[in-house]
């Protein structure tokens, strides 16, 4: 079954094609990042027209990078939430009209699922059950995955997400938008022996997360020094590294915890923090005493990005799942509302 995935939820326009046999087939990406830049973050009514002008290009660029014509295509899938709710309503409009005409099935898909199942497109997936964290924006979950939709929150951010405080503290520094990877090549450069900041919430039991006491920690340390005004480029970089240090052994404490509560021996992570590279380096063998393997998805489908979509909505379309006659587009929709998908 060759589906076509349109990815809306926020900055970034993303559509591919993926084939239940043959794989993923074409893929392309529209980032806002230089429209938002400007502003320090996303405007939702600039996103909203940016995703008008690029998704329809975009459905063409892939179709011709496939080799396939636009009646080829045998399914579409596209984000219904969560997400900015005018930038949804693109992708929905687009995909279903597209449908409606092909006489096929449309389905909206949930936009985290979509990241959950991201890692499934490299050429060694996971197999499940497994432990998911997701770090993808204002989310910072871990998740027991027994199936496709077969998900039991284990744990959740009470406050902001390691991605929020991510971009915040980048902001408390004076660094580009998104802040994430910018406060990451800072840390780069950074003293770890300078800082030491707190770990939030790993001395309570549970798989809660809480970032904003230690973004409010950050800022307290910057204004010690001076301010923003009186610091220098080195203690900008020791300050982002040690926030990146308690970010990191915080997500690796609770994963490791998570683990062990459950007795599964697997750790998928994925979103956009999934792709910080301390992060990355440090899981593994940080629970290679516990006899677990981690996955991560590629670089590329870190972000959002259309090919998770595609192929999120393949296996619930394959399944027999399909929109009905109502568009259904959900800003918040937690993702243990979704169904089980029979194996």
């Amino acid at each position: 079954m060759r589906v076509l995935g349109i990815e809306t939820s926020c900055d970034e326009t993303g559509v591919a094609i993926y084939d239940t046999e043959a794989g993923l087939l074409a893929e392309a990406l529209y980032s806002q990042i230089d429209i938002h830049a400007v502003y320090g973050g996303v405007v939702p009514e600039l996103a909203s027209r940016d995703h008008v002008r690029k998704t329809l290009p975009l459905i063409h660029d892939v179709l011709s990078r496939a080799g396939l014509e636009i009646h080829d295509i045998e399914g579409i899938a596209y984000t219904s939430g969560p997400g900015l709710i005018g930038a949804l309503m693109v992708g929905a409009l687009v995909g279903r009209s597209l449908a409606e005409t092909l006489g096929i099935p449309a389905l909206g898909v949930h936009h985290m699922e979509g990241h959950l199942l991201a890692p499934m497109l490299s050429d060694e997936p996971p197999t499940m059950p497994f432990v998911a964290l997701l770090v993808s924006g204002g989310h910072t979950q871990l998740i027991e995955v027994q199936g496709i939709g077969d998900y039991t929150l284990l744990g959740e951010s009470v406050d902001d997400a390691a991605g929020e405080a991510f971009d915040k503290v980048a902001k408390m520094l004076y660094l580009p938008y998104p802040g994430g990877p910018h406060v990451a090549k800072k840390a780069e450069s950074g003293n770890p022996d300078r800082f030491d900041f707190p770990r939030p919430m790993v001395n309570k039991p549970g798989l809660n997360f809480s970032f904003s006491g230690l973004k409010t920690y950050t800022l307290t340390t910057l204004q010690s020094l001076g301010g923003i005004h009186e610091i220098s480029e080195q203690d900008v970089c020791d300050i982002a590294r040690a926030f990146e240090d308690a970010v990191v052994d915080t997500l690796i404490i609770k994963c490791r915890r998570a683990l062990e509560q459950t007795g599964l021996k697997t750790l998928v992570m994925a979103g956009g923090v999934s792709a910080n590279q301390r992060l990355r380096a440090s899981l593994g063998p940080a629970l290679a005493p516990l006899g677990a393997s981690v996955y991560y998805p590629a670089p590329a489908y870190c972000t959002d990005n259309g090919a998770m979509i595609a192929y999120a909505g393949a296996q619930r379309l394959l399944a027999g799942e399909q929109d009905g006659p109502l568009m259904d587009l959900r800003p918040r929709w937690p993702l243990a509302e979704l169904r089980a998908v029979s194996s």
